[in-house]
């Protein structure tokens, strides 16, 4: 499918839009915006222009020029992404939400916040928690923006009790590839008038629309939260002891699983220390109450199921400064171990099965003779294999002889494997550009043609976000 490249005459109409300092052209300060986080230098494309419009009616001039010019347009939020979601591939447009970084209201009465797309978690964080109110995803990198994760409907440690974004968005004011606005949702709880649009939007990676502003559920903030750190003998004593406890009746707000090696690693990295220098994996389970003997209670009744299933030790942490410094270790992990990694993946695997599929992957990964530590959010089943081409030894990284030609044989063969035990091949992160290739293998035909006629009849141009999910030659 051929786009158009931006013509003078359609960059000079996008300056009188925006302004010229909110119209980026020079090679060299477009490069932030060529690619995401995923750690694979080959998926870096550069844009033909950076535009950053303050406001919905910018956006929506700017997409309607795209969509009748037939230029390809490229939303974009924090970049945070792990699958070249917001990479530019065809050149074009990258529309950064940047400007649009207000957080409009805070509504104490309806439990509700309304902010513009570009705002970051963190301080959108900051701006709910002043106001004495709760927001329980926590996706992980901070730096990632409200249009930016319910684009992707990130996920997070804290999914396991509250849910992920999708079971927070009320209501998004969406560009549609036509240009047109529209205001989907609002602050409802309920609502079951016609098709849900809004679930449509969330998660569809900007291809169908730009999310431009959302409107989100707050929680009162728990009372009291206590962090327990469980090493164990075996990862898989680890990951066996989950269903355990979900099953004696107690929700934690995270259940996480994790490898000694990998913790190690990242405690070198930050200069801190994990409270429990003994086992082999780790379970960290963060509990909510909302009195201190109720909490007591739980972690006492989940320190006696972890003992039950080989537990080596249980270390219960109530300060608030030492429950942020398992977290940082445990959210730093990719940080860390980034610079030796080739990917990371993303597949959900149903949670009885963890176990299993970590063991088949252990299997893999001596075969190939490439070190895949395993680790990830042990009750929602969504488990993060990283494929290394260095291992750490004696303090250094060491490459892996060969590691070019083992990736894509070895990173197939743990998706066929994640198919083998029902998964789905991304729980958190999307599929942008880097997963589309294993769609086929986890969806069937019929729900692979529903997806690409919605795409068709939203976006017949394929303007917005094109290579992103499916192909542009894969239009109907």
């Amino acid at each position: 499918m051929q786009f158009s490249k931006i013509s003078s005459e359609i960059f000079q109409k996008i300056q009188n839009l925006l302004g010229a300092t909110n119209v980026i052209v020079d090679k060299e300060k477009m490069y932030d915006y060529s690619h995401d986080e995923f750690a694979a230098l080959s998926h870096t494309y550069f844009p033909e222009v950076v535009v950053k419009p303050k406001n919905t009616g910018e956006v929506s001039e700017l997409v309607k020029l795209a969509n009748r010019e037939h230029v390809p347009i490229t939303p974009r939020g924090g970049g945070t992404g792990l699958c070249g979601g917001c990479v530019p591939i065809f050149g074009g447009m990258v529309l950064s939400l940047e400007r649009m970084n207000r957080v409009v209201e805070v509504d104490r009465q309806n439990l509700m916040a309304v902010a513009e797309a570009g705002v970051p978690l963190e301080q959108f964080y900051h701006a709910i928690e002043a106001e004495g109110l709760f927001f329980p995803p926590h996706p992980g990198d901070e730096s990632a923006t409200i249009g930016g994760v319910i684009a992707t409907n990130a996920g997070g440690a804290r999914a396991v009790k509250y849910g992920v974004i999708r079971n927070f968005v009320r209501g998004i004011e969406v560009v549609l590839p036509t240009g047109e606005i529209t205001r989907i949702g609002g602050k409802l709880i309920k609502n079951s008038s016609g098709y849900s649009l809004l679930h449509l939007m969330i998660g569809s990676e900007g291809t169908l629309g730009i999310i431009t502003e959302a409107t989100l559920n707050l929680y009162p903030p728990p009372e009291m939260l206590a962090t327990l750190v469980v090493p164990f003998a075996t990862l898989h004593d680890a990951i066996e002891t989950v269903p355990a406890i979900l099953q004696n009746k107690i929700i934690p707000m995270a259940v996480e699983f994790v490898d000694q090696e990998s913790l190690q690693i990242t405690e070198e990295h930050l200069h801190k220390k994990w409270p429990c220098p003994n086992g082999k994996a780790h379970l960290m389970v963060i509990l909510d109450a909302s009195q201190e003997d109720e909490l007591m209670q739980l972690a006492e009744k989940v320190s006696a199921i972890c003992e039950e299933h080989n537990a080596l030790d249980v270390v219960i942490a109530m300060d608030k400064q030492k429950q942020r410094n398992i977290l940082e270790i445990r959210s730093k992990i990719y940080e860390a171990m980034r610079n030796a990694m080739v990917e990371i993946l993303d597949l959900t695997i149903p949670r009885a099965s963890i176990a299993a599929f970590v063991n088949a992957v252990d299997d893999l990964s001596q075969r190939y003779g490439m070190w895949c530590p395993t680790y990830g959010h042990a009750a929602d089943g969504n488990v993060h294999t990283h494929i290394m081409k260095a291992r750490f030894v004696q303090g250094a990284w060491q490459i892996t002889p060969g590691w070019e030609e083992k990736y894509p044989k070895l990173r197939k063969e743990i998706h066929e494997l994640g198919h083998e035990f029902h998964g789905m091949v991304s729980g958190e992160h999307g599929i942008g550009l880097v997963k589309k290739e294993y769609m086929p293998g986890f969806l069937d035909a019929a729900q692979l043609q529903v997806m690409r006629n919605i795409k068709a009849t939203l976006d017949p141009n394929w303007v917005l976000n094109p290579g992103k999910i499916f192909d542009p030659k894969e239009k109907v």
